[in-house]
């Protein structure tokens, strides 16, 4: 289900939240979902430009970005869950960063690190085939 916080809405839960608690519940660290795809980067959302899916409020750059995220959520957020592309192919899991992240197949992928990055731009499909593998052994 996808709700809408309107910006008074939006500022009301952000006053009465502390920061700790604000954190928690932004997905992506606050970075637009839709950019990664539509802009190829990272940028970060508007405070008052907010979606709530799957229990996270997800921030958005623009109205535009908002209503195509609200319109298809799983196409814009990232594969394997946000995990390290990289760190899953080596069998671990680890949590990526979204402000590194690589487009493969239409589809946003976070890594670690700019080395984790360039590390994946180099063999992408190689490595996403093997983090996906080891995706299907650690999340069954």
């Amino acid at each position: 289900m996808i709700r809408r916080l309107t910006a008074r809405a939006a500022a009301l839960c952000a006053c009465a939240l502390p920061v700790t608690a604000q954190s928690q519940d932004w997905a992506l660290d606050g970075m637009d979902p839709v950019a990664y795809l539509a802009d190829d980067a990272a940028l970060p959302g508007r405070n008052d430009l907010v979606t709530i899916w799957h229990g996270q409020a997800w921030h958005f750059a623009n109205e535009e970005n908002r209503s195509l995220f609200e319109s298809n959520p799983r196409e814009y957020a990232p594969g394997l869950d946000g995990l390290c592309v990289v760190a899953l192919a080596e069998g671990r899991s680890e949590p990526g960063n979204p402000r590194y992240f690589v487009v493969i197949n239409n589809r946003a992928y976070f890594v670690r690190s700019a080395a984790a990055r360039d590390k994946l731009a180099g063999d992408p499909e190689r490595l996403l085939s093997e983090a996906k593998e080891s995706w299907k052994e650690l999340y069954p």
